[in-house]
């Protein structure tokens, strides 16, 4: 695409973008994806929006078991909305949200707590506690379901899985950004949850710290749907990439098929390519706006 004549760029944006969602619409739920059998499917037909107007419309997609989702999209385009919306957070949709294949609206608070466990934006903890009873929080929901010492082990692979072992009687207050990132995240995972629900959950974090925590959730096996901002990590982490837009699906596929300029362009302005790598010869995408380039 860098090679591309500029002329073929000239076109608006707003009538790429009509032509793009309305030619893609039949991408976001896959023909290989059973919603009766996926951990998670989302059937949004509507979200309202306070005051008037949508959050969200139009989007269906399903996710497997083991699974990794990445939700893409430009400030305001609906992706933090989203996770809300699977969360029950905002529950006044027109549509259908299915956790293994039972309406999640039907499931109670502890059901769900058992079973999907969320990273948002702004987690708010009490920081007067410290890194082990913070994590420890993840087992509520389970609370009389296994034994103490059995919790206690959880707790602790959390902490160790995210390096947090010398830290774990430090007080959050304590705590570097990063490192209450890490904390957060390690609380997740001591839920044991079938489906996360991450978002942005790389804030905070340097570009090192970024890639090893994805690749720490992408190595447990869960089924996971985050949100990210940073196109390279979601190439790299996800099994498919949903792209958003103005509340809207845009397409629902694998990074390569949806990291291409002709969703990006009209989407965030973008223009996309691939080069080889100078020393393992591997495929390297890079991102670039066209008139800064």
């Amino acid at each position: 695409m860098r090679n591309q004549d500029a002329a073929s760029l000239l076109i608006t944006r707003t009538e790429i973008e009509k032509s793009t969602v309305k030619r893609n619409t039949a991408h976001t739920l896959k023909d290989d994806f059973d919603p009766l059998e996926s951990v998670l499917s989302v059937d949004i037909q509507s979200l309202p929006r306070p005051g008037g107007g949508e959050l969200l419309s139009a989007i269906h997609f399903a996710v497997n078991a083991g699974e990794c989702l990445a939700v893409i999209g430009p400030n305001g385009s609906g992706k933090t909305s989203l996770v809300r919306a699977i969360s029950q957070e905002l529950t006044h949709l027109k549509g259908e949200i299915r956790l293994r294949g039972r309406a999640m609206s039907a499931l109670s608070r502890q059901q769900r707590a058992r079973q999907v466990a969320v990273l948002a934006q702004n987690d708010t903890p009490d920081m007067r506690l410290s890194v082990e009873d913070y994590v420890a929080l993840g087992r509520i929901p389970h609370a009389g379901d296994v034994p103490r010492n059995a919790d206690d082990a959880i707790v602790a692979k959390a902490i160790k899985d995210t390096g947090l072992q010398r830290l774990r009687r430090r007080s959050l207050v304590a705590l570097s950004g990063g490192e209450r990132q890490r904390a957060a995240l390690a609380r997740v995972l001591a839920q044991t949850p079938e489906l996360v629900l991450l978002d942005e959950p790389t804030n905070h974090l340097d570009p090192p710290g970024r890639a090893e925590l994805l690749s720490l959730v992408k190595s447990k096996g869960i089924t996971v749907v985050a949100v990210l901002h940073d196109l390279t990590l979601a190439g790299s982490f996800a099994d498919r990439v949903l792209l958003l837009s103005q509340g809207q699906s845009v397409i629902c596929d694998t990074p390569e098929r949806v990291l291409v300029s002709e969703y990006l362009y009209p989407v965030f302005g973008l223009t996309s390519f691939t080069v080889p790598h100078p020393h393992t010869g591997k495929a390297l995408r890079i991102f670039e706006v066209p008139h800064c380039a």
